[in-house]
């Protein structure tokens, strides 16, 4: 048993504290055995809970999540502090300086007016700290952890930033119609097919940035829609659906998508 005192109240240091306890040796088996990589995707899911709770306007989920964000950060502070490489104080001094120099309209003396100015100047800001020289650079700079839709969504922002863009949507609707079909031929040649595929979804990703839509948003909102539909072709039907013949199951389809526009 460790050596610690419940309190009623909690604060940073505090967060810290029970970390360094969790990874002592009279501590938790389980918080001892990870490293950085095993709770990696724990870093991602948590991330991502945060998401849905800010797209839920729930703020008491939301502080509950933007908790486990923490604990994450704490947790692979920790462990680098272990390994003698940097500590918790280390990373907050890290963006502390960051966010000094990336607002020098605020910190210095460069004039921003407006919310595209200031971002432009971070931007430039990043870049000189980055050491990027060319905007090729700022392009493989995109992490590629990241949801492909959104990594493609922010590779194509960068190119748009360098003048690497059309000026309508019609040719980037033209041009997911011209994937399509390439796909499509690859398809019956059977060669090609996950660079064809990727090609459409990229194209698509564009297509949607020209007319303001954010493509991961809308393929999430596809998949709602998708459950739903399914949820109500399973009601539907009188008997389990892999008893059923494709089009069977396209009437049940089409009947649930009915329902649905009639609500």
């Amino acid at each position: 048993m460790v050596n610690f005192h419940s309190m009623e109240r909690y604060c940073m240091d505090d967060l810290i504290q029970i970390m360094a306890l969790l990874r002592a040796p009279e501590g938790c088996p389980w918080d001892r055995e990870q490293t950085h990589q095993s709770i990696r995707s724990n870093m991602l899911e948590e991330a991502y809970e945060v998401a849905e709770a800010i797209d839920q306007g729930d703020p008491a989920h939301l502080k509950e999540e933007l908790g486990d964000v923490l604990l994450q950060v704490v947790f692979h502070a920790r462990m680098a502090q272990e390994a003698g490489q940097f500590s918790f104080d280390d990373v907050v001094d890290g963006i502390c300086k960051k966010l000094i120099f990336r607002h020098p309209h605020v910190f210095g003396s460069v004039q921003a007016e407006d919310t595209r100015q200031a971002l432009d100047t971070w931007d430039a800001q990043k870049r000189e700290e980055k050491g990027q020289t060319t905007a090729a650079d700022t392009l493989d700079a995109v992490a590629r952890s990241l949801p492909a839709l959104m990594r493609a969504g922010k590779i194509q922002e960068k190119a748009r930033k360098a003048g690497f863009d059309w000026d309508s949507t019609a040719p980037a609707l033209d041009k997911v119609r011209e994937e399509a079909e390439e796909l499509r031929q690859a398809a019956q040649d059977g060669t090609n097919t996950e660079e064809e595929l990727g090609d459409l979804l990229f194209a698509a990703v564009k297509a949607g940035r020209f007319l303001g839509l954010d493509s991961e948003s809308a393929l999430h909102a596809a998949c709602e829609k998708f459950i739903r539909r399914f949820r109500a072709v399973e009601r539907l039907a009188d008997k389990p659906l892999d008893q059923l013949d494709v089009p069977a199951l396209e009437e049940l389809w089409r009947r649930a998508k009915l329902q649905e526009q009639e609500l």
